[in-house]
């Protein structure tokens, strides 16, 4: 696990650790071409933030992310393509937003988690 301070970047071993202890929220942060192309990892909750131009719109993620993750408290790992906008996102969530455990997987879906051999779900 590595501690960039806002967030906590961690291995896909150690998803499943996590995972086998107490199910924690994941939220991928990809766009529905990508959920199509990849698939996702099961269970994960499909909130995307930036659109194929690479804009935002940060209201209508919070407002679907706080039905999902409803307290500061609350763990929950974002996940990417490359871990390339989890990196910005952990951020703002967790300066910004002050959300307290949030994670993301080191090298995203793909090389994070598919180059290992595990599985996704479309």
């Amino acid at each position: 696990m590595r501690d960039f301070g806002a967030f906590k970047s961690i291995t896909a071993e150690e998803l499943l650790v996590i995972q086998k202890e107490k199910p924690i929220a994941i939220i991928d942060v990809r766009r529905v071409d990508e959920w199509k192309l990849t698939g996702i990892i099961e269970n994960s909750e499909k909130i995307t933030f930036f659109d194929a131009d690479g804009s935002y719109d940060i209201d209508q993620f919070m407002e679907a992310f706080t039905k999902v993750i409803t307290t500061k408290e609350q763990p929950f790992i974002l996940v990417c393509a490359h871990a390339q906008r989890t990196k910005p996102i952990g951020e703002l969530l967790g300066l910004q937003y002050k959300y307290e455990n949030v994670y993301e997987l080191d090298g995203g879906i793909n090389y994070g988690w598919r180059d290992k051999g595990l599985e996704t779900v479309k």
